[in-house]
């Protein structure tokens, strides 16, 4: 089997339907020594045949309307926190104390992007709060690297010491999440089955499977946003929501949020958790991306989501996966790559290193927006409110599984006919737009099939500034 079989068969999708994907396969994107560009390219095929597959079902279309998959969209796409600019100016995509260290027996990895996960840092080292790249190294430096990676988790920072593949499999939480399907897919009651509300064409206008569609998006770091960003591409109605104690990094805003709707809400308080109660009531998808358990305090479990809104799709992304002693564990990309032996396996256990893109995240997005549209295909048929739940560590599993992906290297098995085409840079993936925060140059979107949208509607808008309500009419009323 490819890797597009792998995720559409992970997803329930019908086997025949990789079919429908044809490939442009551009040598020297997202070289690496892991199949990064196989597994990227499946991720973003299986996404836009769901969606297409959705789509003709809801415009009434005798066939499934062709997917083409081009490496070069891809690789541009996986990089869209890369390429950002504002205003001429690049993107900041990492703080200074978000990097590897040396310790006394090995390397660790932290991640401090955020002024709180930079505080528990430090305080877990036992340093002050404008402590200095130098000070942190040698504080690291006297420790053994599984003792910072426990003390600042304890102190609720983020920190993974390095393992090597062969570590990870025999540690307790590699042996969970191997034990876990890719997608994981659930029916939670006997909702009712889905209207299936027809889509309304006209000549000039893009195929939009999710029109008529609310997201709640509860998601932060690359890939939630990812896949809600691909859900507005599609036409939902997406309603970001965010603490006004925990604000956004403006490069990760302007990059992610394309298409959406900003809102800032606190929960604890009583008239915006009735503000948010009245936008779950007429809510289609929600989807969170906070460790597990996290959000359960404000009611929202699958099981209280579904008892207060029968029929919600619910999506659920975390990084270690919500199972094993890691299940209620902070992270993102950087670590898991750490921590699964990835880093190992990109460099060495003396000088680690890195994929050449948060591929992880992204590729973890895009499998979570094609979870949900394929989710609502099946409501169309069973009903039934559905969870799906993705991590990025099991991605990562999928990832550096072993299997030969050479035919897949040109194209010869997989899942349509493949044409090769040269690779001249991103420059052809890209485009600008003026917006509210400046003079924009983004990552095209590489979700594609014919007639289907080629750009996103809007750009982002100002941080937490839209008001919390719906802007379009749901495809249910």
């Amino acid at each position: 089997m490819t890797d597009t079989d792998v995720a559409w068969a992970a997803l329930g999708g019908d086997p025949a339907r990789v079919r429908e994907i044809s490939n442009a396969i551009r040598e020297g994107t997202l070289s690496s020594r892991l199949p990064v560009r196989e597994v990227a390219r499946a991720c973003v095929g299986v996404c836009a045949l769901a969606a297409a597959e959705w789509g003709a079902r809801r415009a009434g279309l005798p066939g499934v309307p062709e997917v083409r998959v081009d490496d070069g969209a891809v690789a541009t796409a996986f990089h869209s926190e890369r390429q950002l600019r504002v205003d001429g100016r690049a993107s900041v995509n990492f703080a200074p104390l978000s990097r590897f260290w040396r310790a006394a027996d090995g390397w660790v990895r932290t991640h401090a992007n955020y002024p709180h996960h930079r505080e528990r840092l430090l305080g877990a080292l036992g340093l002050a709060a404008d402590a200095s790249v130098d000070t942190v190294a040698a504080a690291i430096a006297e420790r053994p690297a599984v003792e910072v990676e426990d003390s600042v988790y304890a102190a609720g920072g983020l920190a993974v010491a390095l393992r090597t593949p062969g570590e990870w499999a025999a540690h307790e939480q590699g042996r969970a999440v191997a034990a876990h399907p890719l997608v994981g897919r659930e029916r939670l009651d006997k909702a009712p089955v889905r209207p299936l509300v027809p889509l309304a064409r006209s000549a000039g206008r893009p195929l939009l499977p999710a029109e008529g569609l609310r997201v709640l998006d509860l998601t932060r770091v690359i890939a939630g946003p990812v896949a809600t960003r691909t859900l507005a591409l599609l036409g939902a109605d997406v309603l970001r929501i965010d603490s006004p104690r925990l604000p956004e990094l403006p490069d990760h805003h302007a990059d992610m949020d394309f298409g959406k709707r900003s809102v800032v809400l606190d929960l604890a308080a009583p008239a915006d958790r009735g503000a948010f109660g009245e936008l779950l009531a007429e809510a289609d998808v929600v989807v969170t991306g906070y460790r597990p358990g996290a959000l359960d305090r404000w009611g929202l479990t699958p099981e209280q989501l579904a008892e207060r809104r029968p029929g919600l799709v619910v999506a659920q992304l975390s990084a270690w996966g919500a199972y094993g002693p890691w299940g209620g564990r902070r992270g993102f990309d950087s670590l898991v790559q750490v921590a699964t032996g990835i880093a190992v396996t990109e460099g060495s256990v003396e000088q680690p290193g890195a994929l050449p893109a948060q591929a992880l995240d992204h590729g973890t997005g895009y499998l979570l927006a094609a979870a949900v549209l394929r989710s609502l295909t099946e409501q169309t048929e069973e009903g039934g409110t559905r969870v799906v739940r993705l991590a990025l560590a099991r991605t990562a599993a999928w990832l550096t599984d072993g299997t030969d992906r050479g035919a897949e290297r040109t194209g010869v098995a997989y899942g349509g006919p493949a044409a090769i085409a040269a690779y001249d840079g991103p420059e052809p993936w890209l485009g600008e737009t003026d917006s509210a925060l400046g003079r924009l140059r983004y990552a095209l979107p590489p979700v594609r099939f014919t007639d289907g949208p080629s750009d996103w509607a809007r750009p982002p808008g100002r941080w937490g500034q839209d008001p919390a309500r719906w802007a379009t009419v749901s495809s249910e009323d």
